[in-house]
Parts: C-alpha cells; sequence; structure tokens
C-alpha cells in the first residue's frame, strides 16, 4: 500500500466522513420548523432513492444476485436509517436539544465495540477500550454546554434509544452480511424500504402538511446530496475495508465538530469544558485508529 493510499483510508476518507456527518443535527434543525419528521424523512428517504437509482442505471451498477441479499440490505437500511434517523429527528422535533441527543447517540462506539467480538469476532484491545471510553468522555464534556432548556421525556429518551440500538446494530448487520453490495445499488433499496417505514408512519401520525421555505428546500438538499448519498456512502465504504469497532470510534467527533460549526456560523461560544472535551475525543479516537486490526485494510 502506498503511503497516499494510506493516508487516504487513515485520515482523508475517515475526516470527509467526520465532516459530512456533523452537519445533519444543522439539517434537521433548519428543516423541522416547516415540516414534520416522519414527512421530512420520507421525502428525503424518495428523493435520495430517486437520485442513486439514476446513477445506478447510468453507471450500470451491479444489483444483489439473489432475493436473500436484497433482504439483507433492505434490513440493513432499515436499521441505520429507519430507527436511526427516526429516533434522532422525532426526538429533536419533540424538544429535546440535539446535544442531549448526541451525547445519547455517542454511546454507539462503545455498544459496537461490545458487540462486535461476539458477532463478528473482532478484537477490541485494552488500547482501544480507553480510547473509545476517552472518546464518550470527551463528548460528554463538549455536550455539557449545550444542555440547559429543551425538553427530555421518557419518550424522547425512548427514541433516542432507538435509533442508538438501530445505527448500532445496522452497522454490525451491514459488516455481517451485505458487506460487499454496491454502494448505489444497495442505496437504493435501503432508501426506498426506509421511505415505505416513513411514509407509513407520516400517514397514520402526522398531518403531512409542508411549508415550503427557503431554509426547507436547502436542508432538504444538503442533506439528500451530503448526507444521504456523501456521508453514508463513505460510512459503508469505511465498514467494508476496516473493522467495525474503529469506524463506530469516527461518531465521537459528530458532535465536537458540530459544536464547533455552530460556533463558526452562529457565533455560540465553547467554554473551557467543550475545549477539554474536544481534546480528550482527538486523543480518544487516535487509540482506536492508530491501533492495526485484525480486519484492517489490505493494500
Amino acid at each position: 500500500m502506498t503511503d497516499r493510499t494510506t493516508w487516504l483510508w487513515s485520515l482523508g476518507l475517515p475526516a470527509t466522513f467526520v465532516l459530512l456527518w456533523s452537519t445533519g443535527f444543522i439539517g434537521a434543525k433548519l428543516g423541522l420548523p416547516w415540516i414534520e419528521p416522519m414527512t421530512f424523512l420520507a421525502v428525503r428517504m424518495l428523493l435520495a432513492s430517486a437520485l442513486l437509482l439514476g446513477l445506478a442505471v447510468i453507471m450500470r451498477a451491479p444489483w444483489p444476485k439473489t432475493p436473500i441479499a436484497m433482504l439483507h440490505t433492505a434490513v440493513a437500511g432499515l436499521l441505520v436509517h429507519a430507527c436511526y434517523l427516526g429516533g434522532v429527528f422525532w426526538a429533536i422535533d419533540r424538544g429535546q436539544l440535539a446535544g442531549v441527543t448526541a451525547i445519547l447517540v455517542a454511546l454507539q462506539p462503545l455498544l459496537t465495540a461490545t458487540l462486535a467480538g461476539p458477532l463478528l469476532g473482532e478484537r477490541v484491545t485494552s488500547r482501544q477500550w480507553l480510547g473509545l471510553s476517552l472518546g464518550f468522555l470527551g463528548v460528554t464534556l463538549v455536550m455539557t454546554a449545550r444542555t440547559e432548556g429543551g425538553v427530555t421525556s421518557p419518550a424522547t429518551l425512548t427514541a433516542t434509544t432507538i435509533a442508538l440500538v438501530g445505527i448500532t446494530i445496522g452497522t454490525l448487520y451491514q459488516k455481517r452480511f451485505c458487506p460487499l453490495t454496491d454502494l448505489r445499488t444497495g442505496g437504493v433499496i435501503q432508501y426506498a424500504a426506509s421511505g415505505l417505514v416513513f411514509f407509513a408512519l407520516a400517514f397514520f401520525t402526522e398531518s403531512r402538511e409542508i411549508t415550503w421555505t427557503g431554509e426547507l428546500v436547502f436542508a432538504l438538499g444538503w442533506l439528500v446530496l451530503v448526507l444521504s448519498v456523501g456521508a453514508v456512502g463513505l460510512l459503508y465504504l469505511l465498514i467494508r475495508h476496516g473493522a467495525a469497532s474503529r469506524v463506530a470510534s469516527l461518531f465521537y467527533l459528530a458532535p465536537p465538530v458540530t459544536v464547533f460549526t455552530a460556533w463558526l456560523l452562529f457565533d455560540e461560544r465553547l467554554g473551557l469544558n467543550a475545549l477539554l472535551g474536544l481534546i480528550v475525543v482527538v486523543i480518544g479516537v487516535a487509540l482506536v485508529q492508530t491501533r492495526p486490526a485484525p480486519s484492517a485494510i489490505r493494500g
């Protein structure tokens, strides 16, 4: 493996993924005042599925060869998209602060590392456990300054827990059952399946009214192109070529980057705890990422 390829996989792609993934909460914040959460996600999934379908047809991308392969792809998508996004958007729409939601979802790397051993045969070293623990500590420090106000209820906590469990199991499921699925055709299947679930939820639980504004159009465009196509594509690419526990540790960086972006865009000041947390998170992720894993990328 060349130095350039090593840099790309060890730093370039993970850094790009974190930057893109961290904008998800900002997109939700911009869009949710003008549309209900399940309706928002149903439209997003429909647009993302249609976009990837067009790319798949033009580029003649391969489809899963068997119905079972298609089913596995759909299940992974329902876990990663329907459970995770549905839980997060619903909790934020009900008044739970993005910071609180991010802290709870940030438990995902620890949960992934706990399950990766028995389910995937990955060995998580003591050094990696230390890094994962430091990552969670750092996220907590970063977000403590952003948890004042808002509404946290048993219902929002339940929705966030569903999101946490969904993306954790979905990451492992994708790695175990459909690691080689083409990202274009796989995305079509996953977004279409998730869109059907969101449309059903919107039909039975929401008014489905949409107020079209510049903010909503921008949020939809950003979430479809940058998140659903760009960030999720990178996530599955990293899952395919790296250990699940190492890829999961990248989620620790998203909440701090979101806070930093909010400071740049909206002049939201970072306190001492947040600055200290950023340093702790970087150290924790470095401990996980720099330790070669059994299923690391081969040149």
